[in-house]
């Protein structure tokens, strides 16, 4: 650009460069306005409702943070809490160690059928949450299901999958069916992209399988790995579909506080307690938001 090119670009009228920034606007307009509906009003609104509650005498009044410390206080939640956090710690790991064998045994390239056989780990994902449940209920159904014919066909009498000490293996079982595909798909493809100059001189070096796999493979995947953990221990703190639906199964086993959401959806739509479900909702959020953090924070740390 030459001097004079410069000076008559310093010399444009200031409403030009304001109409090209309002250009920029008019491209993002759409995203803001719809990123402030769907993610930031539903968040405010529960932040106002929270603030209130709702009261025989005197209708709504204005609580402030008293909602906050009952459920600080409500053994109910913290109930939920732990449960979810022990499923967290025994059915996460579990899930994503089948998942992460089976990218590896799909990049191995020594796997026979392989297309077909990653169509059939990930077939499960596309099953929605809620016929997955219905069809493993029924399995797991000793009065009408596998587990009853099982027991007449063999005479035996096998544990109730539904029961009090079972159903959380139960549910966790259903899990694990239903995302190992999809956690499966994010290792797999992370480890295509592993470029092959690696794996040339690790074969130069005379590296076994096991030696690739735990210094090239598994370094490599770490950003894999630790978006997998969180998005894991979301959904994990985020559990409804399958406890909500094998309630009808097993209400002896399945409370309505069973995990946190199921907690705040019968707390608002059974007990008509609005407020308190919102306040419920918001520290349960900002519990997984931390520890979804925290994860984060350490696996970016190890990463550098």
């Amino acid at each position: 650009m030459t001097t004079l090119e410069t000076v008559a670009g310093a010399d444009r009228p200031p409403a030009k460069r304001g109409r090209r920034s309002w250009t920029g606007w008019g491209f993002i307009g759409p995203f803001v306005l719809v990123f402030a509906f769907v993610f930031l009003a539903p968040i405010v609104y529960s932040v106002y409702l929270s603030l209130f509650r709702d009261q025989l005498i005197g209708g709504t009044t204005f609580v402030g943070l008293d909602n906050y410390r009952q459920a600080l206080q409500d053994e109910q939640f913290w109930t939920s809490l732990s449960r979810v956090s022990l499923f967290l710690l025994i059915q996460v790991p579990i899930m994503l160690g089948i998942a992460l064998l089976v990218a590896l045994a799909l990049d191995s390239g020594r796997l026979y059928g392989k297309d077909f056989f990653r169509i059939s780990i990930f077939l499960p994902y596309a099953v929605p949450a809620v016929v997955a449940t219905l069809m493993w209920g029924f399995m797991y159904g000793t009065r009408f299901g596998l587990v009853s014919d099982v027991n007449d066909a063999l005479g035996v009498s096998l544990p109730d999958p539904l029961s009090p000490g079972l159903v959380l293996a139960s549910i966790g079982n259903i899990v694990t069916w239903e995302f190992v595909g999809y956690n499966m798909l994010i290792f797999y493809s992370a480890l295509r992209v592993i470029p092959n100059s690696l794996y040339e001189a690790a074969e130069m070096d005379g590296a076994g399988q096991i030696r690739v796999i735990t210094a090239i493979k598994l370094p490599a995947i770490r950003g894999a790995l630790v978006i997998a953990t969180i998005f894991s221990i979301i959904g994990s703190f985020q559990l409804f579909n399958e406890p909500s639906i094998l309630q009808k199964l097993a209400p002896n086993a399945i409370t309505t506080s069973y995990t946190p959401n199921f907690y705040t959806y019968s707390l608002s739509f059974s007990g008509q307690q609005h407020n308190y479900s919102a306040t419920v909702a918001i520290v349960m959020g900002l519990i997984t938001m931390v520890i979804a953090y925290v994860v984060q924070l350490r696996g970016m740390r190890k990463e550098s």
